[in-house]
């Protein structure tokens, strides 16, 4: 399983406030079966490589569709076939050595 990292900015819009374009980029998500985090500046999703590609792809169209004139995609993709892996064990393992 692949967990990706990304953020889409719409520019070119009429307003700085870009809370539209996200919520209409989450509908996209909500009707997907990856899990997902959504965070202040970006999203983290889990899954197949594929599905994650497939995903952003269809999320980076949905501000031009709702009157973005352009818009910039930036991913981080953690592909780690060695062992399963999720965005929440990442973390957890990072406090378990903090305690250590």
């Amino acid at each position: 399983m692949a967990i990706a990292e990304f953020s889409i900015i719409p520019i070119g819009t009429k307003s700085t406030s870009l809370s539209s374009y996200v919520a209409a980029c989450l509908k996209v998500l909500e009707d997907s079966d990856l899990t997902y985090e959504v965070h202040g500046m970006g999203t983290i999703i889990e899954g197949a490589l594929k599905d994650l590609f497939e995903v952003i792809l269809k999320m980076h169209e949905v501000p031009f569709e709702v009157g973005a004139l352009r818009v910039v995609t930036s991913i981080k993709i953690d592909d780690r076939r060695d062992k399963e892996a999720s965005a929440k064990n990442k973390v957890k393992a990072v406090y378990l050595r903090r305690k250590s």
